[in-house]
């Protein structure tokens, strides 16, 4: 059985003693950050399993560092934190982050978030990837080229494909993306998506107006498909 190997980042050096001595004592390889840049440079060279984020830090807070390295890392991250608003966990899961962990907490909840993260990542079967002479999608790598250069994607928008993708050639209604992606509370803010998705439009369509990627399922939802797939009739821009 292979170990987990979890980077622990915070600014605070008697923090970082307490969790590497719990994680450790609970069967994980622990390495550690003391900022965000660091944590930047360990998440490319280490490749951890997990990354345990602080969001307070000087510099660059969690919550920039955590879409920092959503760039080229795919695995989970839990941020944690003192702040307990609603905006404060949304703000979080924008960012990239996968669970919300809010200071002072048990040893045993976050222990169980750990293992809950792990299995949610380690079960998840090889990710499909786009390879055109126009699009290129590697959901491992969150990497987006199109036309031969590379687009950034914000955390959502890159969500949203990432779904589209992985599910390509079915429809997907709003509300399942909206529940998928922004959670449970948002299914019926189809606005929220329906920003993203001209967003991607505009950064992956060659004309956005006439979609042949992400195309519309008229009262339903949306669908991808590579062009040679989208039969003319249902190649929908209306939203």
């Amino acid at each position: 059985m292979n170990i987990a190997t979890l980077l622990v980042v915070d600014d605070e050096p008697q923090i970082r003693r307490v969790l590497r001595a719990t994680l450790s004592s609970n069967g994980y390889d622990v390495i550690e950050a003391k900022n965000g840049q660091e944590a930047i440079e360990m998440a490319v060279r280490e490749r951890p399993d997990l990354i345990l984020l602080d969001v307070n830090m000087p510099d660059m807070s969690g919550l920039e560092a955590c879409s920092k390295i959503r760039l080229s890392f795919e695995g989970p991250i839990i941020m944690v934190t003192v702040r307990n608003s609603e905006q404060d966990k949304i703000v979080a899961l924008d960012a990239g982050a996968d669970d919300y962990v809010v200071k002072p907490f048990g040893m045993g909840e976050l222990l169980a978030r750990i293992r809950a993260a792990l299995r949610r990542s380690s079960s998840e079967e090889p990710l499909p990837k786009i390879e055109t002479p126009e699009l290129g999608v590697d959901l491992e790598s969150r990497m987006v080229i199109v036309r031969g250069q590379r687009v950034h994607l914000t955390p959502k928008e890159f969500d949203v494909l990432r779904l589209l993708v992985i599910q390509q050639g079915k429809a997907l209604t709003h509300k399942r993306i909206l529940q998928a992606v922004w959670g449970p509370d948002y299914a019926e803010e189809t606005e929220n998506l329906r920003v993203v998705i001209n967003q991607l439009r505009k950064k992956i369509e060659k004309d956005p107006a006439h979609p042949r990627y992400i195309v519309t399922e008229p009262w339903l939802g949306y669908r991808f498909q590579l062009p040679s797939e989208v039969p003319e009739k249902r190649s929908h821009s209306k939203l």
